[in-house]
């Protein structure tokens, strides 16, 4: 298949376009580099069935020639990100999803977009199954990402809908891997970036609170497999076991060179005994 993938100099994206390739496919990929780095897919320069287009989605834009799929993982993704350009990310899950789903219909393409599990809010029900409709504050910071997944969502089931387009959702929970940034927020980065310098890990709270965690080449082969199927409402991918916080700090305390974990409401370093 010729597959067009927004968001391919991302983390995500980057293992994407790889994995897409790997099969045999062809590659179309978009991004502005807003926080993609061009640098994810130098491996591919000199792929003949690679096509590098420096693009934003949320601009008109048209790709030439025949298109079977369109993969929408255009977004910021971290908090880092979506705090530092809300606007951007509001407008990327809007007019840069309707962008993206109007290319799949005038190509006669199938469709996916890459949502996200923050979509469910601050969950009153665990683990969140895909019928639970969240508990998200509209007006709250991560809002901007919020609502634009949610809406994104909404966007892609009216294509459906209206259209018969066919498309699907995937709700991607915590993932990691190679390629993502160690300054983006996330606790998988941040954690391992302290262990890279030597530096007690900070634990917010007690540390009971839950995470799973998924290898990123284990989520991009659960986009494929959805890529391909028949099922239109949201799936989530991820991995299906959680562990606290403070479990995942001891294990990353298991390697040398991590001095300990740094409690944040209490305010000295300690040794939890590992």
């Amino acid at each position: 298949m010729r597959i067009v993938v927004s968001g391919a100099a991302g983390f995500i994206g980057s293992h994407m376009c790889d994995r897409l390739l790997a099969d045999g496919h062809t590659v179309v990929a978009l991004d502005n580099l807003l926080t993609g780095s061009r640098g994810n897919l130098a491996h591919l320069a000199q792929e003949p069935r690679f096509r590098w287009i420096e693009q934003d989605i949320t601009r008109p834009f048209t790709i030439d020639g025949p298109v079977d799929s369109v993969v929408n993982l255009a977004s910021p993704a971290s908090p880092k990100d979506y705090l530092e350009h809300p606007i951007e990310t509001l407008e990327v899950g809007s007019s840069g999803t309707h962008h993206m789903l109007q290319l799949a219909l005038e190509k006669g393409a199938r469709f996916l977009l890459s949502s996200t599990s923050e979509c469910y809010g601050d969950p009153m029900v665990h683990p969140q199954v895909e019928t639970y409709w969240g508990n998200v504050n509209p007006v709250g910071p991560r809002s901007c990402y919020d609502e634009s997944k949610r809406f994104a969502e909404a966007f892609t089931m009216a294509y459906h809908r209206k259209h018969g387009l066919r498309t699907n959702i995937a709700r991607i929970f915590n993932t990691y891997g190679p390629r993502m940034k160690l300054n983006d927020g996330r606790v998988v980065p941040a954690f391992l970036d302290c262990a890279l310098r030597g530096e007690p890990i900070t634990v917010f709270g007690s540390g009971s609170q839950t995470r799973s965690f998924c290898y990123v080449s284990d989520l991009v082969d659960g986009l494929c497999r959805l890529m391909m199927s028949e099922e239109r409402y949201p799936v989530n991918l991820g991995n299906p076991s959680e562990m606290t916080i403070l479990e995942f700090a001891e294990y990353i305390q298991r390697h040398p060179g991590v001095r300990g974990v740094y409690p944040a409401d209490y305010g000295d370093a300690v040794d939890i005994g590992v």
